[in-house]
């Protein structure tokens, strides 16, 4: 006579519970809460004086139509380009992953909670950066409220998606966070993050644009003072998130 062992499947306290407690881990990594939010904020705080003289269109400055952009593109890319890979580095370096994969619980469920946490983290810094621009500098709202906030959540996908991909490729918490740092800062300097593209020569300013960093910031912009969003910055996030999501699900190891 056999018998069958049923499998219980962890419910939702258990998935509040992982997510309570990577909210912990990363609360603790004091380094990885002042980068994504405490050095946007240090950039708009430098910038917004001389950008709020300065008028774009419509009455909308370049606070709004450059910096504000900028700030919060900056916020999404450091939190999925540095702050998640070098977590689940971490785990899987230690074996928690490993160990997982023989539980309920399984692995993805770290990855899940994971990417919950850095959305939650992401949304502090958003509406820490927009307090700052409206209270202390009078920064208007977004003309398509719509069309930001939906082109903001296809940035924060194409960056997570990049970040799943360090995560995937670097062997050590240490190494994810080297890499993270330079795919940080080249997708940043070709995204105009050191003086606008207009600072650039016109082929790496192209090829900026169509670089996730570069397209969320041209796009977020268009949605600020209510202009029609390129296509092309739309189909490069797009692409950066479906490209990611695949290059990092065939390479990542839970060990």
């Amino acid at each position: 006579m056999s018998t069958v062992t049923e499998v219980r499947r962890p419910g939702v306290n258990a998935w509040l519970t992982l997510v309570v407690c990577e909210a912990k881990m990363v609360a603790r990594d004091t380094a990885g809460l002042v980068v994504p939010i405490v050095l946007p904020l240090l950039i708009l705080v430098m910038s917004a004086r001389s950008a709020g003289d300065q008028l774009v269109a419509d009455g909308f400055t370049a606070l709004e139509f450059y910096v504000l952009p900028l700030v919060l593109t900056i916020v999404l890319a450091s939190i999925g380009v540095i702050n998640m890979p070098s977590f689940l580095a971490y785990y899987r370096r230690t074996g928690i992953l490993r160990r997982l994969a023989v539980t309920p619980a399984s692995p993805a469920m770290v990855l899940v909670a994971q990417v919950v946490v850095s959305v939650l983290q992401a949304l502090v810094g958003l509406a820490g950066a927009l307090a700052v621009a409206f209270l202390a500098f009078g920064a208007r709202a977004p003309a398509d409220l719509g069309a930001a906030v939906a082109v903001y959540g296809l940035a924060m996908a194409a960056m997570y998606a990049v970040g799943m991909i360090v995560a995937a490729v670097a062997p050590t918490p240490n190494s994810a966070v080297a890499i993270g740092l330079i795919t940080f800062f080249a997708l940043g300097a070709l995204g105009g993050m050191f003086g606008g593209p207009g600072s650039l020569p016109e082929a790496v300013a192209t090829v900026g644009e169509r670089l996730p960093f570069g397209a969320a910031v041209a796009a977020l912009s268009a949605t600020w003072v209510g202009a029609a969003v390129d296509p092309v910055h739309v189909i490069s996030l797009a692409v950066t998130t479906v490209v990611g999501s695949v290059t990092a699900g065939l390479l990542f190891r839970w060990d």
